[in-house]
């Protein structure tokens, strides 16, 4: 009786830690909702949440605020207009950006647009941290085993686009490298059916999903977990201009522009990398 009572304890006590575990890892990140509902963020970025899902996304990957994140290819600053200031006060926030002296005008023009948006807002950019980010030449961001996250946001394309499968692996390596042991690889990308053929350029802006993962694996990386919080059944990724044609491009202007409208943003794979 006394060895069927400790059992029964046990396995109550197993219970109830596996529950407060589950309730833990669901509860909600004040933090996180903050810095996405917070005025700093560009009323147009913030229009298209419904199709990017930013908090759901991030969650997904598992940052928090004490976090060593590296973006690479920061664009505009979408998602550095939510990281900032999550991060600011607690973590680090670090920009795979252009290099200042890059060979390409366009290059060094973008960086300069994004420093003016940061130097714009000090009080919430004054603690981001650039780096050089020009693969597959300069890739001098962050220090070896130095960060927990190493994020990128619908870039592969253009990557395969500059230099084919070895500047993919080349970037793919470089972030395994600068991440901690069980840091965390973080890709959305354009996903393209696995029925359609994936051209050399991706013309189309579209990525096979098997592609990214096959690479991934090749520079050491495990794949964990997949999410479909991206994904848009609407999206066959079959477009004139291919995913530029969608919102919130409209690479073809008027022509069959509420049909693009009512498909919306692109179908988008969502996968989660770990350094073993």
């Amino acid at each position: 009786m006394r060895q069927f009572l400790q059992a029964f304890s046990l396995a109550c006590t197993l219970t109830g830690a596996i529950a407060a575990s589950a309730q833990a890892a669901e509860a909600p990140d004040h933090a996180l909702k903050a810095a996405i509902a917070g005025s700093q963020r560009t009323p147009a970025n913030a229009a298209r949440d419904n199709f990017r899902h930013p908090y759901e996304t991030l969650a997904f990957f598992g940052i928090k605020p004490t976090s060593t994140v590296v973006e690479l290819s920061p664009g505009g600053g979408w998602y550095t207009e939510i990281l900032a200031p999550y991060l600011r006060d607690h973590g680090k926030l670090i920009e795979g950006a252009n290099d200042p002296d890059a060979s390409s005008e366009y290059s060094r023009r973008a960086l300069e647009r994004f420093k003016q948006k940061l130097n714009a807002s000090p009080a919430v950019y004054d603690k981001v941290q650039l780096g050089i980010f020009e693969p597959p030449a300069k890739q001098d961001y962050a220090a070896k085993g130095s960060a927990d996250f190493v994020l990128t946001f619908r870039n592969i394309h253009n990557w395969i686009d500059d230099g084919g499968d070895a500047e993919v692996k080349s970037v793919f390596q470089t972030a395994y490298d600068s991440l901690k042991k069980g840091g965390v690889f973080g890709v959305e990308e354009h996903r393209l059916p696995a029925a359609k053929p994936q051209d050399e350029k991706t013309s189309t802006g579209y990525v096979h999903e098997a592609y990214v993962i096959k690479i991934a694996e090749s520079v050491g990386f495990k794949l964990v977990a997949k999410s479909e919080i991206n994904a848009n059944p609407k999206d066959n990724a079959d477009h004139e201009k291919g995913v530029w044609a969608l919102p919130p491009t409209y690479l073809n202007k008027d022509k069959d522009r509420a049909a693009y409208e009512a498909i919306g943003e692109s179908d988008r794979m969502t996968l989660k990398f770990v350094k073993p």
